[in-house]
């Protein structure tokens, strides 16, 4: 695009800085009134980084004593309530490796 679809003036293109994007983003800003409009291509590029940039809730949380030989864990109010998780649910643990423990809800 080259004109303006308000005024009909020139575009010019502005490299513009997104929070959390890696790189600019192609702006085309009318050099008279206040129009502008981003390039869908750096655009969608820059919001796919920022989505790989997003993490999960993590809540840090003790380990318990249950008994003689058991250790548990209590899930916070938020993350039961986020998984519809209720007493009696399935769930199945694996152990990738020794940093990580993944819980799997049975649904």
């Amino acid at each position: 695009m080259e004109k303006c679809p308000k005024c009909n003036s020139k575009l010019r293109k502005v490299k513009v800085k997104i929070q959390d994007a890696d790189e600019p983003v192609d702006s085309y800003q009318c050099t008279k009134c206040d129009y502008f409009e981003f390039d869908n291509k750096s655009m969608s590029k820059a919001v796919r980084n920022i989505k790989v940039k997003e993490t999960p809730l993590q809540i840090k949380q003790k380990v318990i004593k249950l008994s003689k030989d058991r250790l548990g864990m209590y899930f916070n109010r938020d993350i039961a309530r986020s998984l519809e998780l209720k007493a009696g649910n399935d769930v199945y643990v694996s152990v990738p490796d020794k940093e990580h423990i993944l819980i799997r809800v049975e649904s």
